[in-house]
């Protein structure tokens, strides 16, 4: 039996040790009314208050075992590591785009940024952010995270073609790692930021929930889909936090749709003079 098996068997446990405790304590005031010396009904009463105080300990124990003692247990006896399958990409394909027009397209997209990522100072959780946790904040100070890959397509547990740079339109993007010795229900972040080229950064995708992985393994992931204004072009970057300790950064670039321009056809007309010979 694990920790978590064994937290969970003691609230289980405690909840049936509180029901019968008030079922007893109810029986006891019951027999204490119907009797007539005053000392052994004052007795009976006595039993009956230290029978609702255990009910009320044993609640407020399953309550607090799995929120705050679990935590506390991994803190003192960290979990075991997980053996977790690394993805082994043997091909990066490359988008190719095929022209369905034969001419020579006059328009051409240039990004308006370069590939070099831009400088950024030590990632932080604003406070709208964190007034949205409902689990612990405190993780395993062991926990770690692998690399971000970012793709299109997720198949639950790797990311399919992962790239670097995206070429709209499309919906959504997920953002796939590894991880070890995290603890469940821990509070854990995902903020997708958009660098908007003029030294500042606007956040368009989050998401905020207590961990509910397992302690190690692969296919963690988190996604955005159609964010706020849209999948506009330049530089993102996503951050990942346990509590209030960030833990990985990934970036990726978006560029904007292709445009080119529709040939234009031009019809030239000949004149042709001719003698006609008179008798």
């Amino acid at each position: 039996m694990d920790i978590r098996s064994f937290v969970w068997a003691l609230v289980l446990f405690s909840i049936v040790g509180a029901y019968f405790a008030i079922r007893a304590a109810i029986r006891t005031m019951q027999a204490a009314r119907k009797l007539s010396f005053y000392s052994l009904r004052k007795q009976q009463n006595a039993s009956a208050w230290r029978l609702l105080g255990l009910c009320i300990f044993l609640l407020g124990f399953a309550f607090w075992m799995p929120n705050y003692g679990e935590p506390l247990i991994y803190v003192y006896y960290p979990p075991s590591l997980t053996p977790s399958l690394t993805p082994t990409i043997t091909l990066t394909p490359t988008i190719s785009l095929t022209p369905t027009i034969t001419t020579t397209p006059t328009l051409t997209h240039t990004p308006s940024v370069t590939d070099t990522p831009t400088p950024t100072s030590t990632p932080f959780l604003p406070s709208a952010i964190e007034a949205l946790f409902t689990g612990p904040v405190t993780p395993n100070p062991e926990a770690v995270f692998g690399a971000m890959q970012f793709s299109t397509n997720f198949d639950g547990l790797n990311a399919i073609a992962p790239q670097t740079t995206f070429q709209a339109p499309f919906q959504k993007i997920y953002g796939v790692f590894a991880y070890n010795n995290t603890i469940p229900g821990v509070q854990w972040s995902a903020l997708w930021w958009r660098d908007t080229g003029v030294g500042e950064r606007k956040l368009v995708c989050y998401e905020t929930q207590p961990w509910n992985g397992g302690t190690g393994g692969g296919g963690g992931y988190t996604e955005c889909q159609d964010p706020v204004g849209g999948w506009l072009a330049g530089d993102y970057e996503v951050q990942i936090f346990m509590g209030y300790d960030w833990k990985v950064i990934g970036r990726f670039k978006v560029l904007g749709e292709l445009t080119t321009s529709v040939p234009e056809v031009t019809a030239t007309i000949t004149e042709t003079l001719s003698a006609t010979p008179t008798p």
